[in-house]
């Protein structure tokens, strides 16, 4: 009697199951997967630049808010013994000075429209 069965009318044989291995060339699947290797290696090496200068950036920027809080706590040390800091000075003036300017543009643009509305 052969391996065969019979499973639902139909006669089966036995065997492996799945796609038949291609028959290619050893020497150039070797060379394909050494390739893959190394285009992994860039990918993972690309990856890791990125997250290094990601770290760096975001390293700077902690720098940077610890010493602008750092001056907002000398400031508010020097408020409280009654002391106005030369910086929050001219803060003020520069946005009393930039209010000005607002106001001052609004109202010349305001003037222009009814010029133009007024004449014939």
């Amino acid at each position: 009697m052969d391996d065969s069965k019979v499973v639902g009318g139909k006669v089966k044989k036995p065997g492996k199951r799945g796609r038949k291995p291609a028959k290619i060339d050893l020497k150039a699947k070797l060379e394909r997967s050494r390739q893959s290797a190394r285009e992994c290696r860039a990918r993972k090496k690309l990856r890791y630049q990125y997250l290094e200068e990601l770290v760096s950036s975001r390293e700077r920027a902690i720098c940077a808010l610890r010493e602008e809080l750092e001056m907002y706590k000398q400031w508010c040390m020097a408020m409280d013994q009654g002391k106005i800091p030369s910086e929050i000075k001219a803060l003020l003036t520069g946005e009393e000075q930039g209010k000005a300017q607002q106001n001052s543009t609004k109202l010349a643009k305001a003037g222009k429209t009814e010029a133009n509305s007024s004449s014939p």
